[in-house]
């Protein structure tokens, strides 16, 4: 099986197939002389092009010097002995046995090879740090006055936050059953404490800002709250929870008429489902998103959405930030008066806002009651829609709607959705059709561990890329 990542001799023929690249590289060899490089198509075995030099890079590369790899190799052999003593000495045999036959397997590697799996767990030998000191990391390459830029800063600062100890918490289980020495904690990210000693000139961007960045700021802020567009933020009604999905499909149905869609909050990933379930059985076209759905599969989600497949969008979580969807005019919000991190001033000014890109925008909040966080964001609200309405009245301006093309968007937004035009899918070549059930079926699932793995590795095009190979191979099956 001749792919990505392997290479093949046949007599005095050398194939390659770089991890990096489409198509394959041909070698002639003439004794020891190269007499012919080409490149070639490794599906259809044709010719593509003539080469008189080529650069091949390796798929994985590690500079580092042979001084510095000994006596990194030497120190993890001191903490190994150190860690395996420990674990005799409270009767982890196990423990003990596990670490030292992994460990001398990565020390083999590196020696034979320069590098092992895993290699970073071992970063601190090969920075040379002492034990708990932080890693480099990209911001020790900016100069002493730089700016930093934090978008979205009241959902960044706190994943930044979290990321150190959900990091160590990880580590300490791998080192506590042996699977790696205590170095393992050091290849981390920065504590919170370390974020900020890097930072020199930062300004947070938020339409929300936590107390956090109101409180370095002390209070002074830029506001950014006029649209040249003339758009105003939605109105915002308060309705009874009572009834509030027979409500619900009454307001949907006038969007319907309208070629609108609608945005549905709920506080539970099951409310979603059967909210869903039940919409469907009445016929409004409806989906469901929630951290449970793949990545790949919201975006084409939201764009279906844009295109009018369907209607409705119910979700959680992942409907407050970053969202840009102009066809939306009313933005539901169920058990609006649940207090709570879902129902917070915060998070409910931003659901809001996902319906301030339509004309006709409008916020419906279902409550028994008027909470504090309620109450802040209509005020908030109400707040620009008054300085939005005074500058449209200063400056003659008539509001209007965004019109964002769908392309447009796929284009910027969405690589789930992009299509390789420019280059054919090897999955559409007539080659294939001459395969068995079989060999198709094996090829469907060799493309779909590909494309789940390029989709962990975060390289959204190849799993898009490999996504639209694998629908052309089930549409020819």
């Amino acid at each position: 099986d001749f792919r990505n990542g392997n290479f093949r001799v046949k007599g005095d023929v050398v194939d390659v197939f770089p991890s990096y690249a489409d198509h394959a590289f041909r070698i002639h060899f003439f004794g020891d002389e190269i007499e012919e490089i080409e490149a070639f198509d490794p599906y259809k075995n044709t010719k593509l092009e003539d080469y008189d030099s080529l650069y091949i890079y390796p798929a994985n590369m590690f500079v580092t010097s042979q001084d510095v790899l000994q006596n990194a190799i030497h120190q993890i052999q001191d903490d190994l002995v150190h860690q395996v003593d420990y674990f005799k000495d409270i009767g982890k045999h196990l423990e003990s046995k596990r670490l030292e036959e992994r460990t001398n397997f990565d020390l083999e590697m590196i020696r034979e090879l320069g590098y092992c799996s895993g290699i970073e767990n071992y970063s601190r030998y090969l920075d040379g740090r002492e034990p708990g000191t932080r890693p480099f990391c990209l911001l020790d390459y900016f100069p002493e006055d730089y700016l930093m830029v934090v978008d979205e800063s009241h959902v960044t600062i706190p994943q930044v936050h979290a990321m150190y100890g959900g990091d160590r918490s990880r580590k300490e289980n791998l080192v506590e059953y042996g699977f790696r020495l205590p170095a393992a904690l050091d290849n981390r990210p920065l504590k919170f404490e370390e974020f900020e000693a890097l930072q020199n000139q930062v300004i947070y961007v938020s339409a929300t800002p936590a107390d956090y960045e109101l409180q370095l700021s002390q209070g002074v802020y830029v506001e950014q709250v006029i649209r040249p567009t003339g758009l105003l933020d939605p109105e915002i009604e308060v309705r009874p929870s009572r009834n509030q999905i027979d409500d619900l499909v009454e307001e949907i149905q006038k969007r319907v008429e309208l070629d609108e869609r609608t945005l549905v909050t709920t506080l539970t990933k099951r409310m979603a489902e059967e909210l869903a379930k039940y919409l469907t059985r009445i016929q409004v076209r409806c989906r469901y998103i929630h951290s449970d759905v793949d990545t790949l599969e919201r975006v084409e989600i939201m764009q279906d959405l844009r295109k009018g497949i369907f209607d409705v969008l119910i979700g959680v979580n992942l409907l407050r930030e970053g969202l840009d969807l102009p066809e939306v005019s009313l933005v539901a919000i169920l058990d609006a008066d649940k207090e709570g991190f879902l129902r917070s001033n915060r998070s409910l000014t931003q659901t809001v806002g996902r319906a301030a890109r339509h004309l006709n925008g409008k916020a419906i909040m279902y409550a028994d009651k008027i909470t504090i966080s309620m109450q802040k964001t209509i005020d908030e609200t109400n707040y620009r829609r008054e300085k939005q309405l005074a500058y449209n009245a200063e400056h003659n301006i008539i509001p209007k709607s965004l019109n964002k093309s769908l392309d447009n968007a796929l284009a910027k937004n969405s690589v789930s959705t992009y299509h390789f035009e420019k280059e054919a899918l090897r999955a559409a070549e007539p080659d294939l059709e001459y395969l068995t059930q079989e060999q198709r079926e094996k090829l469907i699932r060799s493309k779909r561990k590909d494309m789940e793995k390029a989709a962990k590795e975060l390289d959204f095009m190849l799993a898009a890329k490999l996504r639209d190979e694998i629908k052309t191979l089930q549409e020819q099956h």
